[in-house]
């Protein structure tokens, strides 16, 4: 087992951020991994990038799936998960993740939480 990180950037109110925390949640429990950590940034380290600057396409996403309908207090950040777990585990929880972030797949939809995988 090693350490590793997944990284999502959203577009995402508290709601919406503890939506996709549940999302992790559950596909590290069903899988032998554990959470050592998880943060949520605005800015990244080392850069002084803020999150807002990098995922600013997200909030043009939703603007664009909500014509008329305010963002709220919705905010581009960046969720970092550390997972203790094998490189094969970490590919198929964030596979797990991805598939709940967009059950629709491919296909014209609306994200409930605009997203990219970093």
């Amino acid at each position: 087992m090693r350490a590793c990180t997944l990284r999502f950037g959203l577009y995402a109110d508290e709601e919406g951020l503890a939506w996709v925390e549940s999302l992790v949640d559950g596909a590290v429990a069903s899988r032998s991994a554990r959470i050592a950590g998880r943060t949520v940034l605005r800015t990244l380290p080392d850069s002084g990038m803020t999150t807002a600057d990098l995922y600013d396409h997200l909030a043009e996403q939703w603007a664009l799936e909500h014509p008329g309908r305010g963002s709220g207090a919705r905010e581009p950040v960046e969720l970092r998960v550390r997972l203790v777990c094998s490189l094969r585990t970490r590919r198929a929880i964030r596979k797990a993740v991805l598939r709940g972030l967009c059950p629709q797949g491919s296909a014209p939809h609306t994200c409930r939480v605009p997203w990219c995988a970093a």
